[in-house]
């Protein structure tokens, strides 16, 4: 318990020190004008008050990773618990704060535009390919999973088919609708389901009989039942509540409606850290409810490997049937209010490099309608399957957007160690998953040549960095952007 509530303590400091840190580095600038004012549609560039922009950017990114992901990386024992912490505060958060802070400055701009700004049009080109087939995949990923656990709580009547296709039409009007019709009057209710679940399980843990076997004496090696190693499984497994590339892709949502440049901390770096405090509430929560790892071990082997069952269980054991139905609509609300605006963002970033103007429903739907057919294609296949697929997809994506960054800080003479330090350490995860990963999803290669190879990368590209901020000073690089 007390590492616990020191991981805890630890999260909320991180915001308020280093946090602190990371803005004064970036240079926050009050006084300049806002996407929302210069750029205002009425649909997507739309002025909302703090705490709806708070509360939308925490339910796009708190999808199933801080709830699914913290459940499935605690398995590798407690070493996931120092990740969430300090993946949190000196990787997600920065990525999260430093990137939609820039697409401020680039008028609200998506994430391939920022990327290819800073690393030249044939990344560009790709970042947007990456990120369009990004979206899909977490718009079908986050269709099944909140369509299973609410067809558990209703009459047979309603099946998870049923319940697929409604969430399905709603993330349909979610992706065409101005965004403060639908999404910035439902994600308050969303909110406060999702909050109540964290709370609730929080308070049981703390003050209910229960006790969190965090395992720190004996050791941080993996206790993972099929002996997958920490690095880089975990690294990948943790995705969400710790550090998710598929973060910078939402925060130009709501670069476009804050009203201020020094909200982009409270609301881009804060997000991140509550989502990391959900993520260390529902490892513990894992723990404690099954008795340690080899209790969790037999749990998730009895039960399919499959962390709904557990969150299901759970929620309902500890907060009674009425609390648990809240808890569990909470934890619904995550991945739906990540899945509708990862289809608004898909089309975001398509009216971007199109330059196709959005004011007009009928030239949104024009984008919005291939993209509901992609996605509607990728959900016939496994989620287990599609799972694994997004979650590398996601941590590259990563990897991009903080190289990105880098080269950002480092033009405007910034200090950029802190993004190039977790640029090189999620380089090398992401290589040395997709090379260690059983087929048919990575290359299966012995671990030593995997891990090598991601260290390896990862320095090449630090190298290539330092050659091409050296080519930018030399004024070899012609900017056609700046901000």
């Amino acid at each position: 318990m007390i590492s616990f509530l020191i991981a805890l303590a630890v999260l909320v400091g991180g915001y308020f020190i280093y946090g602190l840190v990371v803005e004064k580095i970036f240079g926050i600038d009050s006084k300049r004008p806002m996407p929302c004012d210069t750029m205002r549609d009425g649909v997507d560039y739309v002025p909302m008050s703090t705490w709806k922009v708070f509360l939308i950017q925490f339910l796009n990114i708190a999808g199933l990773g801080p709830i699914f992901g913290a459940i499935m990386g605690i398995m590798f024992g407690p070493a996931a618990f120092i990740w969430i912490v300090v993946g949190t505060i000196f990787a997600g958060a920065v990525h999260d704060f430093i990137s939609g802070a820039v697409s401020i400055r680039a008028r609200g701009a998506s994430l391939p535009e920022v990327v290819g700004n800073e690393l030249g049009t044939g990344i560009k080109q790709v970042m947007r390919v990456f990120s369009l087939i990004l979206m899909v995949l977490v718009g079908a990923v986050f269709v099944s999973q909140p369509a299973a656990l609410i067809a558990g709580m209703t009459p047979e009547t309603f099946d998870v088919t049923f319940w697929a296709v409604v969430i399905f039409a709603y993330y349909m009007l979610a992706t065409v609708l101005p965004i403060d019709k639908l999404i910035g009057n439902l994600y308050p209710v969303f909110g406060f389901a999702l909050l109540f679940m964290a709370l609730g399980i929080l308070c049981v843990l703390i003050f209910g009989d229960n006790k969190i076997v965090d395992g720190f004496s004996e050791g941080l090696a993996s206790r993972h039942p099929g002996g997958l190693p920490i690095f880089p499984m975990m690294f990948v497994s943790i995705a969400c509540g710790a550090i998710s590339g598929f973060h910078a892709t939402q925060s130009p949502m709501m670069a476009r409606c804050l009203k201020n440049e020094k909200l982009a901390r409270p609301v881009f770096y804060g997000a991140m850290v509550a989502e990391g405090i959900v993520a260390l509430i529902w490892a513990a929560a894992a723990i404690a409810f099954t008795g340690g790892y080899e209790g969790l071990t037999t749990y998730m082997a009895e039960h399919g490997n499959s962390a709904g069952a557990l969150v299901n269980d759970l929620s309902i054991s500890w907060l009674g049937t009425f609390g648990g139905i809240l808890a569990l609509l909470g934890v619904i609300a995550a991945p739906i209010t990540s899945g509708d605006t990862a289809l608004r963002s898909a089309r975001l970033i398509a009216a971007d490099f199109l330059h196709f103007d959005q004011s007009k429903v009928v030239k949104r739907l024009l984008i919005s309608v291939p993209i509901f057919v992609a996605t509607f294609a990728v959900m016939m296949i496994d989620f287990s399957v599609l799972w694994r697929y997004f979650a590398w997809c996601n941590q590259t994506l990563a990897v991009f957007t903080l190289w990105a960054v880098t080269v950002y800080l480092a033009r405007k003479k910034k200090f950029y160690l802190i993004t190039m330090l977790p640029a090189m350490f999620m380089t090398a995860v992401s290589v040395s998953y997709i090379l260690y990963a059983r087929r048919p999803e990575g290359f299966g290669l012995d671990y030593s040549v995997a891990v090598g190879a991601g260290c390896v990368m990862a320095a090449l590209l630090c190298v290539l960095f330092y050659v091409y901020l050296r080519r930018i000073n030399r004024g070899k690089i012609n900017r056609k952007f700046d901000y």
